[in-house]
C-alpha cells in the first residue's frame, strides 16, 4: 500500500515536472544537464576565482594578474571559429568528451603541483593558456549539441533555456564553493574539486545514446578555410542573424563591462570591503537564475525579438542608475535586474538562432554567436577601465549604459525584419516537420 502511494506520488511529480520543463523528458538531456552542472561549477571555480587568486598570491602584481587574464582569454578567441567548423564535421559528443578528458588532465596537473607546493607563476600561466584553448573548443560545441539531445523540436526552446540556467547556476555555485574552500582548506582543494567534477561530465556523456546524423557532404568535402568563409558569408548575408549577433557584441562591449569596475564601486563608492565585493558579484547570477526560470516556462520563439529590445534597454537603464547609486541594497537590486535581463537577451538570441538555422551550419553559426559574446569582453573591460581612469567609474557606467540604450533603439528598427524571418522560418519548419 505504501509502495503504491509512493509510486503514484512519484508519477505525479514527474508528470508535473515534464509538463513544466519538457526538455527533461529526454534522457540524454537529463544526463547532459546533471553532468555539465557539476563540471561547469568546477570550471568556473577555477577560471573565475582560483587561478586569479593564485596568480595574485604568487606575484602580488595587478599588471601580471591582468596579463594572465588576457593570455588565458586570447586562445579562446583564436580557436572559437575553427571549433564551429569541427562541430559541423565531427561528432559533437565526441568533441565534448575530448574536451573533458584533456580538461581533467590539466586540472589534475594543477592539483598535483599545488599539493606538492611547487606551483610557479610560469607553470600556472602555461596551464591557464591551455585552459583557454579548451574553452575555445568547448563553447560552440556546448551550445550546438543541445538540440541533438532533445528529439522534439517543440522542446528546443526549453532545452536552450535550461542550458542557460545550468551555466548561470554553475557561475553562481562554482565561485561560492571555491571561496569556501579557499577560506577553510586552501586553494589546492579547489583544483581537486575541479578534477573530480570532470568525472561527472565524462560518465554522463559516455552514458548518452545519440542517434547519428548524416553530415552535409559539402561540409565534409570542403576545406576548413572555405567552411569558415561560408559560415561568415551566411551570417553576414542573413540580416536577422547579423542584427542579433551585433546586439550580443554590443552587450559584451558595454553591458557586461560593469564587472571590471565592481572593486571600485565596492570599496571607493559604496565604502565596503571584500564582503561587499562578494555580494555585488553574486547579484548578477541571482538575477540570471530568475530569468532562466522564466525562460524555461516560456513556449515558442514568437515575440523574442521584442524581449531582446526590452532586455537591452533595461540593461542600459540599470547601469546608469547603478553608476549613481550610493546605497548597497539599491546597487544589489539593480545588478540583479541587469544580470536577469542580460541572460534574457543572451538566451533569447540563442533560442531564435538555434531553432531556425540548418543543422549543417549550426556549429559555424554558433561559433560566431560565441565570438560575439566572448570576443568583445576583453575590449569591454579595457574600455570600462580606460573610461573610469579618464572620467571616473560613475560616468564610465553612465556612458556604457547610454550605449546600450542606443543599441536597443537601433534594434527597434531591425526588429520587424527579425520578426518576419522568425514567422517565415517557423512556418517552413512546421511544414517540414509535419
Amino acid at each position: 500500500m505504501t509502495s503504491d502511494w509512493y509510486q503514484h506520488f512519484s508519477d505525479q511529480v514527474s508528470k508535473r515536472i515534464y509538463t513544466s520543463l519538457p526538455a527533461l523528458r529526454w534522457r540524454n538531456f537529463r544526463l547532459f544537464f546533471i553532468g555539465q552542472l557539476l563540471s561547469m561549477s568546477g570550471t568556473f571555480m577555477t577560471q573565475q576565482l582560483t587561478i586569479p587568486w593564485l596568480t595574485y598570491s604568487l606575484t602580488n602584481s595587478a599588471w601580471l594578474l591582468g596579463l594572465a587574464g588576457f593570455l588565458q582569454f586570447l586562445p579562446t578567441l583564436l580557436l572559437i571559429p575553427f571549433s564551429g567548423v569541427l562541430c559541423d564535421r565531427w561528432n559533437r559528443r565526441d568533441l565534448l568528451m575530448l574536451v573533458q578528458i584533456v580538461g581533467i588532465i590539466i586540472s589534475a596537473i594543477l592539483t598535483l603541483l599545488t599539493f606538492l607546493n611547487i606551483i610557479s607563476f610560469g607553470s600556472l600561466l602555461l596551464l591557464s593558456v591551455l585552459n583557454g584553448l579548451l574553452k575555445g573548443l568547448d563553447m560552440p560545441v556546448r551550445h550546438s549539441i543541445v538540440t541533438e539531445l532533445v528529439d522534439d523540436r517543440a522542446d528546443w526552446s526549453n532545452a536552450i533555456a535550461l542550458n542557460s540556467a545550468m551555466l548561470s547556476s554553475s557561475l553562481l555555485l562554482g565561485p561560492a564553493i571555491g571561496g569556501l574552500l579557499i577560506a577553510t582548506v586552501g586553494v589546492k582543494y579547489c583544483f581537486l574539486f575541479d578534477t573530480f567534477s570532470y568525472i561527472a561530465a565524462i560518465v554522463t556523456l559516455n552514458a548518452m545514446h545519440i542517434r547519428p546524423k548524416l553530415k552535409n557532404l559539402v561540409v565534409q568535402s570542403s576545406n576548413v578555410w572555405q567552411q569558415l568563409q561560408e559560415g561568415f558569408q551566411y551570417v553576414s548575408r542573413v540580416q536577422p542573424i547579423r542584427a542579433i549577433l551585433l546586439m550580443l557584441a554590443l552587450q559584451s562591449l558595454f553591458g557586461i563591462s560593469y564587472i571590471a569596475l565592481l572593486p571600485i564601486f565596492a570599496v571607493d563608492i559604496l565604502g565596503g570591503n571584500a564582503t561587499t565585493m562578494a555580494v555585488l558579484s553574486t547579484a548578477g547570477p541571482v538575477g540570471a537564475l530568475c530569468a532562466c526560470f522564466y525562460l524555461s516556462l516560456r513556449r515558442g520563439i514568437l515575440g523574442l525579438e521584442r524581449l531582446i529590445i526590452l532586455a537591452q534597454a533595461t540593461i542600459g537603464t540599470g547601469l546608469v542608475f547603478f553608476g549613481v547609486s550610493k546605497l548597497l541594497w539599491v546597487s544589489v537590486l539593480l545588478l540583479v535586474v541587469v544580470g536577469g535581463f542580460s541572460i534574457l537577451q543572451i538566451a533569447s538570441s540563442n533560442t531564435i538562432i538555434q531553432t531556425l538555422i540548418d543543422d549543417s551550419r549550426r556549429g559555424r553559426v554558433m561559433s560566431f554567436y560565441a565570438l560575439a559574446m566572448v570576443g568583445m569582453l576583453p575590449f569591454g573591460n579595457l574600455l570600462a577601465g580606460s573610461l573610469a581612469q579618464w572620467v571616473g567609474a560613475t560616468h564610465a557606467l553612465m556612458i556604457c549604459g547610454s550605449a546600450c540604450i542606443l543599441g536597443a533603439a537601433w534594434f527597434t528598427y531591425q526588429a520587424p525584419a527579425v520578426a518576419y524571418w522568425i514567422e517565415e522560418e517557423s512556418l517552413s519548419r512546421s511544414i517540414i516537420d509535419s
